[in-house]
C-alpha cells in the first residue's frame, strides 16, 4: 500500500508547543470522515512537545467506536511482528500502532460521570450529534494544561450544515403540536469557535479552515527563563512553606501544594482535624481544575498522621476518587510511610470500577482504615471519625443530608454546575449548615436551656473554603474562557441593579426573540449572560443542558420583566425577572387513548400526559396550555412582588388582553436555510453572525399571543413556593408520591384556567380534578406524605381558588354507617372529659376525613385544631410528635383536641335529633276561620231541632201501651201504708198480678237497649252547635 507524505502546516505544531509552554489547552475541530487518522499526528506532536511520558487519552463516543479497542490483542500482534521482523512502519496502519501503544480510556457519553475528578493529556469527542452541553463541559474540563481537545465532525461542504443538523437530544424537544426544531445552539457553537484563541478548525487533511483566522500569524513563544523572579503569589507560597518546615506533619503536606489557595485549604482541613471535636464541617467549593481532590487527599493523609482510625470516603463512583487516592499516597510518601510495610492498598474487583482503590489499611502505629462507601450506604458510618465527600454536587441532596452525622466532615464540590445538579448543594445544603452554625454560636439563656440543649448538642460549626487559582492548567486558559462563555457557566456573580426598586406595577413584560438572543452578537451575548446569571443565582437545579433546551426547543418561549426604560437610554436594560414558558397540549385524543392503553407516555407535554394518566381523562390532552418552566427573580429583589407581577402580565397576555397594534404584521421566518451544494467550499467559507435579525425584545402588544385554555406549573413542593403559586390563583391537581432523586422534594402540578369569564360551563373540569385530588391526598397522608409538616399539608388542602359547589352535609344514614351507637357514646364521654383520648383514637381518621371533605357543615376549627386533627387523624402521628411540629405543649394540644371533639359531637347530636324529629307524627295545624253564620243562628237551629225531636218522642209515648208501668193500689191502700211506714225509706204494697219470668224481662231489656243506641248515634252526628261534620 503506497503512502503519500504531506507536510503538516507548521502553525499546528507551533500552536501545540505554545500551549505546552503556557500550560494552556488547545482545541482542534476536525471536519471529515478521516479525522481520527489525524488524531495520531496531533498526539505525536503533543508527545514530542511534552517532556513527560506519552499523554493519556480519553476517547468518548456514543455507541459504535468504529474500530477495535482490544489493546492486549493489538500488543500481541505487534510483538509477533517485531519478533518475526515483519513490522513495516511505512505500511502498517499508524492508527493501529497508536491505539496499541497509548493509554486510552474509552467511555460512552452516558457514562462520562465516571471520569469526574480524573485528568488526561488528550480528549477525543466523536459522534457530534450525541454531544450535549453537559457532556462537553464534563469532558473538556478533564484535560490538563498543555493538552489537546479534539472534536471530530463528519465530512460536510460547509460548517453551516451544522446549523440544520439534527442532534439526538432534539427528539426529546419535539411534541405532537411542535415539530420544528431550530438548531440555534449549534449555530452559536460554530460562531463561538472564532473567539477561542487556541481553537483551530482543520479538515481531515490537516488544512486550516478560514474560521481560524487568529492563528494565521502565530509565532512560536520563546522557552521560559528558569532564572525569572517568582510572582508575588509564588513568593508568598514559598514563604509559607518555609515557615512551616518545623511544624510537622503539616509542613511536609503543605510542601506538596501547588498554589497558595490550595495550601490555605489544606491548613484549614488540618486545623479542623487537630481540634478533634468531631463537630466541624469544612466545605470546599471551586471551579474545575483547581485542586480540590488533591487538597482533600493531603488532608486525609494528615488525618492518618493525627491518629484518626476510621476514615470513610464517598463520591458518585469509585472512579471519581483516582486523584484523591493518588494524593493520599503522595501525602504518605511525604510522611515517609512505605507501602506494604506501613499500609496496603485494596483495589476493587468489580470490572465496572476499573480497578479503582476502595480501601487502604494502615498499620504503622495502630490499625487505621480509609474505606470507600457508596453515597447511599449512610448506615455504615456508625464508627466513623472522618467522612470525606468528593464531588458532593453530583450526589443527590437527600443522600448528602443522610451522610451528615456526629463526625468530622470534609466535602468538596464543583459550583459551576457541570454535574447537572447545579447549585443545589451551595444554595440549599450549605445555607442550611450556615444557619445551624449560626444557631450553635448563640448563648443559652435560662428560658431556652431545656428546649435547646438537645438541638445545640447536635449543632455543628461550618468552615467554608474556596479555591480560585487553577492548577490543572495555567490561569487565563482560553479554552476555559471559551467554555464558560459558550455555556454561560461563569454566571455566579450578578451585576447589581443600579436603577433602584421600581414599583412592580410600573414594570413591563417583554417577549425575548430567541433567534436574536442566540445569534452571537455582542449585545445579545451580554443580555444572555445576564439572563443565565439570574437562572443560576435564583434556582438550584441548573445544568448546561438547560441552555440548549432554551435555544432549540420549539415549544419554549422566554419573557423578561424590565423596569421602566427611559427613551434616552442606549444601554441594555436591567432584568428584574425572567419567565420561561413551554406550550403544551393539543394532543389528539387517539394518541392519548393509545398511550393510556399501553401505559406509555411520549416525551414532552409534561402536564397533559401526567394529568391524563392520573385522572384517566382522554379529553384533557386536547386542551392547549402553557407550563411555566421557571420564574427567576434577581436574588436581591425576591419577595418584592416582581415574580407575581410577571405572572400576572403573562396571564393577561395569554388571555388576549394585549391587543395587537400592527394587524398586518409580517411573520419573519425564523428557520435557518439549508446550504445548497453550489455554495463555496469548506476552505473558502467565512462564517459570521447573521444579519437582518428582528429586535431582541418585543412588547407584548407587538406579538400575537397563542390561544391557551390554562396555565400550569410543575415544581418541587416547598411551603414558600406553594404559597406563591396559591397566591397567583393556581390549584393543585397532582402530587408525586416518590421524592425527586436530586432534591428530595415531591413534584407538584398546579393549574389555573384562563378565559373563564367567556365560557363558565367549561370551568367544571378543574374543580372536578381538585375534588378528586383532595380525596386522594387525604388517603395518602398516612403513607408517602406522612412526613409533611401539618402546616404544609393544610396549605395544600385549603385552597380558595378552587370553585366549591355546595357540599352536601353528612346525613343520619351516613353517620350510622360510619359509627355505631357505642362509638357515638364514647365520643360523647370524651367530649365530657369522662374518659382518656386513647378510647376514641380509632374514630379520629373518619372524623378528620369528613371534616376535610367539608361534610361537617358549620363546624369551624382554628388553625391549630385543624393541624391537630390532620396530624392525629390522617397522618397518624403521636401527640409527642405534634408537640414539636405545632410548637405547643402537649397539655394544650389535648385541650384543643377535646374542644374540637366537643364541636363534632354537637354536630352529630344535631343530625340525630333532626332524624328523630323527622320520624315523629306531625301535629296538624288548626286554622281558625270565621264561621258563615252567627252564634245565635246556630243556637236557634239547634233549639228547633230539639223541640221537633221532643214532639216526636211525645207522640210515640201517646201511642205506647203504658199499662205495664201502672202503679198498683188505690188511694186508701197508699195512705194506710204511708202512715204505718213512718220514717222508713222503703215501702211495699201488695199487687194482684203475677211476677214476670226472667227470660221475658231479658228480651224486653235488649229491645230497649237497641233503641237507646240508635237514638244516641243520631245525636252524635251533630256538632256542638248542631252543625254536621
Amino acid at each position: 500500500m503506497a503512502t503519500f507524505r504531506k507536510k503538516v502546516d507548521n502553525r499546528i505544531r507551533v500552536q501545540i508547543e505554545n500551549g505546552v509552554l503556557e500550560k494552556h489547552r488547545t482545541m482542534f475541530v476536525i471536519v471529515g470522515d478521516h479525522g481520527r487518522d489525524q488524531v495520531v499526528i496531533l498526539h505525536h506532536m503533543l508527545s514530542k512537545a511534552t517532556v513527560r511520558a506519552r499523554p493519556s487519552v480519553l476517547w468518548c463516543y456514543k455507541k459504535e467506536l468504529g474500530f477495535s479497542s482490544n489493546r492486549k490483542k493489538r500488543m500481541r500482534q505487534l510483538q509477533k511482528k517485531i519478533k518475526t521482523g515483519t513490522l513495516n512502519l511505512n505500511q502498517d496502519d499508524p492508527f493501529e500502532l497508536f491505539v496499541a501503544a497509548t493509554n486510552i480510556r474509552y467511555c460512552y457519553y452516558n457514562e462520562t460521570h465516571k471520569i469526574l475528578g480524573n485528568t488526561y493529556g488528550m480528549c477525543v469527542l466523536q459522534d457530534f450529534e450525541a454531544l450535549t452541553p453537559n457532556l462537553l463541559a464534563r469532558t473538556v474540563e478533564t484535560v490538563e494544561g498543555g493538552g489537546i481537545v479534539v472534536i471530530l465532525l463528519r465530512t460536510m461542504n460547509s460548517l453551516k450544515q451544522l446549523y440544520t443538523m439534527s442532534m439526538d437530544v432534539h427528539s426529546r424537544y419535539r411534541t405532537e403540536a411542535h415539530q420544528d426544531v431550530v438548531g440555534r445552539f449549534n449555530e452559536r457553537f460554530i460562531l463561538s469557535l472564532v473567539s477561542c484563541q487556541t481553537c483551530v478548525a482543520i479538515d481531515d487533511q490537516l488544512n486550516i479552515l478560514p474560521i481560524s483566522t487568529h492563528i494565521v500569524n502565530i509565532k512560536a513563544l520563546p522557552p521560559k527563563n528558569q532564572d525569572a523572579p517568582p510572582s508575588p503569589r509564588e513568593q508568598e507560597l514559598k514563604d509559607l512553606k518555609e515557615s512551616l518546615q518545623d511544624t510537622q506533619p503539616v509542613g511536609v503536606l503543605v510542601d506538596c501544594c501547588k498554589t497558595m489557595d490550595q495550601a490555605k485549604a489544606v491548613l484549614k482541613f488540618i486545623e479542623a482535624i487537630s481540634e478533634k471535636t468531631l463537630r466541624s464541617t469544612v466545605a470546599l467549593t471551586a471551579a474545575r481544575g483547581r485542586g480540590k481532590s488533591a487538597a482533600l487527599g493531603m488532608a486525609v493523609a494528615g488525618a492518618v498522621a493525627f491518629g484518626y482510625s476510621n476514615i470513610f470516603v464517598t463520591s458518585p463512583s469509585p472512579d471519581n476518587l483516582n486523584t484523591l487516592f493518588e494524593f493520599i499516597f503522595k501525602g504518605f510518601d511525604a510522611l515517609q510511610y512505605q507501602e506494604h510495610l506501613d499500609y496496603e492498598i485494596i483495589q476493587s474487583l468489580n470490572p465496572e470500577f476499573n480497578k479503582a482503590v476502595v480501601r487502604v489499611n494502615i498499620f504503622k502505629e495502630h490499625r487505621q482504615t480509609i474505606q470507600y462507601i457508596h453515597p447511599a450506604d449512610a448506615v455504615k458510618l456508625g464508627q466513623a471519625e472522618l467522612l470525606v465527600i468528593d464531588e458532593a454536587a453530583a450526589i443527590p441532596l437527600p443522600l448528602v443530608k443522610k451522610l451528615l452525622g456526629p463526625y468530622l466532615i470534609f466535602m468538596a464540590s464543583t459550583i459551576n454546575g457541570y454535574e447537572g445538579t447545579g447549585r443545589s448543594l451551595s444554595l440549599k445544603l450549605i445555607s442550611q449548615l450556615r444557619q445551624q452554625s449560626a444557631e450553635s454560636q448563640l448563648s443559652l439563656t435560662a428560658e431556652n436551656r431545656s428546649t435547646n440543649t438537645a438541638r445545640l448538642a447536635a449543632a455543628r460549626t461550618l468552615h467554608e473554603v474556596s479555591l480560585q487559582e487553577s492548577i490543572r492548567y495555567a490561569p487565563g486558559d482560553p479554552v476555559e474562557k471559551w467554555l464558560n462563555e459558550l455555556l454561560c457557566l461563569d454566571c455566579l456573580t450578578i451585576p447589581r441593579i443600579i436603577s433602584g426598586c421600581p414599583l412592580p406595577q410600573t414594570c413591563d413584560l417583554y417577549y425575548v426573540n430567541r433567534d436574536t438572543l442566540f445569534c452571537y452578537h455582542k449585545a445579545s451575548e451580554s443580555f444572555l449572560q445576564r439572563l443565565m446569571a439570574l437562572y443560576v443565582a435564583s434556582h438550584y437545579k441548573n445544568s448546561p443542558n438547560d441552555l440548549q433546551m432554551l435555544s432549540d426547543a420549539p415549544a419554549h418561549h422566554l419573557f423578561c420583566l424590565l423596569p421602566p426604560v427611559p427613551p434616552t437610554q442606549n444601554s441594555l436594560p436591567e432584568v428584574l425577572a425572567v419567565v420561561q414558558v413551554c406550550l403544551e397540549g393539543e394532543i389528539s385524543k387517539q394518541s392519548i387513548l393509545n398511550s393510556l392503553s399501553r401505559g406509555k407516555k411520549a416525551s414532552g407535554d409534561l402536564i397533559p400526559w401526567t394529568v391524563s394518566e392520573q385522572f384517566q381523562d382522554p379529553e384533557f390532552g386536547g386542551l392547549s396550555g402553557g407550563r411555566v418552566v421557571r420564574i427567576a427573580v434577581n436574588p436581591d429583589y425576591q419577595g418584592m412582588g416582581y415574580g407575581s407581577r410577571a405572572l400576572q402580565l403573562l396571564q393577561q397576555y395569554y388571555e388576549g388582553q394585549f391587543p395587537l397594534l400592527d394587524e398586518k404584521e409580517s411573520t419573519t421566518s425564523s428557520q435557518i436555510t439549508s446550504i445548497s451544494s453550489e455554495a463555496v467550499s469548506l476552505l473558502e467559507e467565512v462564517v459570521s453572525p447573521r444579519k437582518n435579525l428582528p429586535p431582541l425584545l418585543l412588547k407584548l402588544s407587538e406579538r400575537p399571543a397563542e390561544r391557551l385554555d390554562y396555565l400550569g406549573v410543575s415544581y418541587g413542593l416547598t411551603s414558600q413556593l406553594l404559597k406563591f403559586w396559591k397566591k397567583a390563583g393556581f390549584v393543585p391537581v397532582y402530587l408525586r408520591q416518590t421524592q425527586n432523586d436530586l432534591t428530595g422534594e415531591h413534584s407538584c402540578v398546579m393549574l389555573k384556567e384562563l378565559n373563564t369569564d367567556e365560557s363558565p360551563e367549561q370551568g367544571q373540569w378543574l374543580s372536578a380534578f381538585w375534588k378528586d385530588f383532595r380525596k386522594r391526598f387525604l388517603s395518602l397522608l398516612s403513607y408517602q406524605f406522612r412526613n409533611f409538616s401539618p402546616s404544609l399539608a393544610l396549605n395544600i388542602l385549603q385552597n380558595k381558588n378552587a370553585k366549591e359547589d355546595g357540599q352536601s352535609a353528612l346525613t343520619s344514614a351516613e353517620l350510622s354507617a360510619l359509627f355505631s351507637p357505642y362509638d357515638l357514646k364514647r365520643l360523647e364521654m370524651y367530649s365530657g372529659s369522662m374518659v382518656d383520648y386513647h378510647l376514641i383514637m380509632d374514630m379520629i381518621p373518619s372524623v378528620a376525613r369528613m371534616y376535610f371533605l367539608k361534610k361537617l357543615g358549620t363546624v369551624s376549627l382554628s388553625a391549630a385544631q385543624c393541624a391537630l386533627l390532620l396530624g392525629i387523624g390522617l397522618q397518624h402521628k403521636s401527640v409527642d410528635d405534634l408537640e414539636k411540629e405545632i410548637e405547643l405543649p402537649g397539655s394544650q394540644l389535648l385541650g384543643l383536641f377535646n374542644r374540637l371533639i366537643r364541636k363534632v359531637v354537637q354536630f352529630y347530636s344535631s343530625i340525630q335529633e333532626k332524624a328523630v324529629e323527622a320520624e315523629m307524627v306531625a301535629a296538624k295545624d288548626i286554622t281558625m276561620e270565621p264561621t258563615t253564620r252567627t252564634l245565635n243562628e246556630d243556637l236557634d237551629e239547634a233549639a228547633t231541632e230539639i223541640q221537633e225531636r221532643q214532639k216526636q218522642d211525645l207522640e210515640k209515648i201517646k201511642t205506647m201501651d203504658l199499662t205495664q208501668y201502672m202503679i198498683r193500689g188505690d188511694d186508701e191502700e197508699w195512705n194506710q201504708v204511708l202512715k204505718t211506714a213512718g220514717k222508713s225509706a222503703i215501702i211495699s204494697i201488695k199487687s194482684d198480678q203475677k211476677r214476670k219470668q226472667p227470660e221475658e224481662l231479658n228480651q224486653k231489656e235488649e229491645l230497649h237497649g237497641k233503641k237507646q243506641k240508635k237514638n244516641k248515634s243520631k245525636f252524635d252526628k251533630k256538632g256542638k252547635f248542631g252543625k254536621k261534620f
